[in-house]
C-alpha cells in the first residue's frame, strides 16, 4: 500500500502541547518551549506509527474573515492566545521545517481549509492522506483515501473512516457541514438550530439527504421543529455555508523524509538538549 501523507492540524497541536507540557520547561534564551517540544515529539511519534511518504504541518488565520463575516459570533466566545504560547507559535514554522516537513500555511482561510486542500490534492493523484486533529469539522474530508488519525492516550491511535464518521456522528461525511448547521458547533459558536440537537439532527438528514430538503419538509415535521426551522432558514443557511471547508491552492508535496539530523540542530539550539540528543543517536 501506498505511504500516506500525514497532513497536521498545527494549531490544535501547538494549543495541545502548551497546556499538557509544564511550563517550567524552558529553553536556551529562558522562555518557554513546551508547545514545540510537545508538538515536535507528538509528530515523531506519528512518524513511527504511520511511515508517512510526506509530512505535511497545515496552519492558517485563526478565524477565516468571511466566515466571521456570515456570523459574526463566530469564534468571539475564544479567548485570546496567551502570550507565552504566541512566542512559542512564531517560532513554529521555521522549526518545523527544519525537520523536513512541509509547513502549509494560508492568510485568510483557517488550518482546516488547508487540511481539506491537501487531502483533495493527495486524493485526486492517487494517493491516501491521514490528518491528525481532534476538530470533528475534518470528518467532512474522511473518504476512500482520506482518514482521521486520532490521538488517544499512553501514545495510541486510532482511524477513522467512513464506517466510523457514521458511528461517530450518525451521518456520512458528506453530511457533516448539513449536521454542524443543524445542531451547531459549540466550538465554532455556532448555535444550530433553536431546539434540535444533535440526534433530532442526524435522523433529519438520514431521512431527507441535506439541509435543503429538511427545509423543503419542514411543514411536514413536528410544530416545534418546523416552527424553528422556518425562523432560521437563512441563518441555517449561513451556519452551512461557515462549516463547509474551501479548497486553497495546494500543491501535491513530494516525497521527503524526517531530517532528523537537522531537526537535532534545531532542537539543540533552542535549547532542547534531551530531544537533540534522541534525535542525534537515532
Amino acid at each position: 500500500m501506498t505511504a500516506p501523507v500525514l497532513a497536521l492540524d498545527t494549531p490544535w497541536l501547538l494549543y495541545r502541547a502548551f497546556f499538557s507540557v509544564p511550563q517550567s520547561v524552558r529553553g536556551a534564551d529562558g522562555e518557554p518551549v513546551g508547545a514545540l517540544l510537545g508538538t515536535v515529539n507528538t509528530i515523531l511519534g506519528l512518524c513511527e506509527v504511520c511511515e508517512p511518504r510526506a509530512v505535511v504541518c497545515c496552519m492558517g488565520a485563526e478565524e477565516a474573515v468571511y466566515r466571521r463575516e456570515l456570523y459574526p459570533p463566530y469564534h468571539a466566545h475564544r479567548e485570546p492566545m496567551p502570550p507565552q504560547l504566541r512566542a512559542q507559535w512564531d517560532r513554529a514554522g521555521e522549526l518545523l521545517e527544519r525537520f523536513g516537513w512541509l509547513v502549509r500555511d494560508h492568510p485568510e482561510l483557517e488550518a482546516d481549509d488547508v487540511l481539506w486542500s491537501c487531502s483533495r490534492v493527495e486524493g485526486a493523484a492517487g494517493g491516501r492522506t491521514l490528518i491528525c486533529t481532534a476538530d470533528r469539522d475534518l470528518f467532512q474530508a474522511v473518504c476512500e483515501h482520506t482518514s482521521v488519525i486520532s490521538l488517544l492516550p499512553r501514545g495510541e491511535t486510532a482511524l477513522i473512516g467512513p464506517a466510523q464518521v457514521r458511528e461517530r456522528s450518525g451521518v456520512d461525511p458528506s453530511q457533516i457541514s448539513d449536521l454542524i448547521a443543524l445542531r451547531g458547533d459549540p466550538s465554532d459558536g455556532i448555535p444550530g438550530a433553536k431546539g434540535i440537537g444533535a440526534k433530532t439532527a442526524a435522523e433529519l438528514l438520514r431521512e431527507y439527504g441535506d439541509l435543503e430538503r429538511v427545509l423543503a419538509a419542514r411543514d411536514s415535521l413536528r410544530p416545534r421543529i418546523a416552527a424553528a426551522l422556518t425562523e432560521q432558514v437563512d441563518e441555517l443557511r449561513r451556519f452551512r455555508d461557515i462549516a463547509t471547508l474551501r479548497d486553497v491552492p495546494f500543491e501535491r508535496p513530494a516525497d521527503a523524509q524526517t531530517d532528523r539530523a537537522g531537526g537535532a540542530a534545531a532542537a539543540r539550539e533552542l535549547g532542547m538538549t534531551a530531544l537533540a540528543k534522541r534525535l542525534e543517536a537515532a
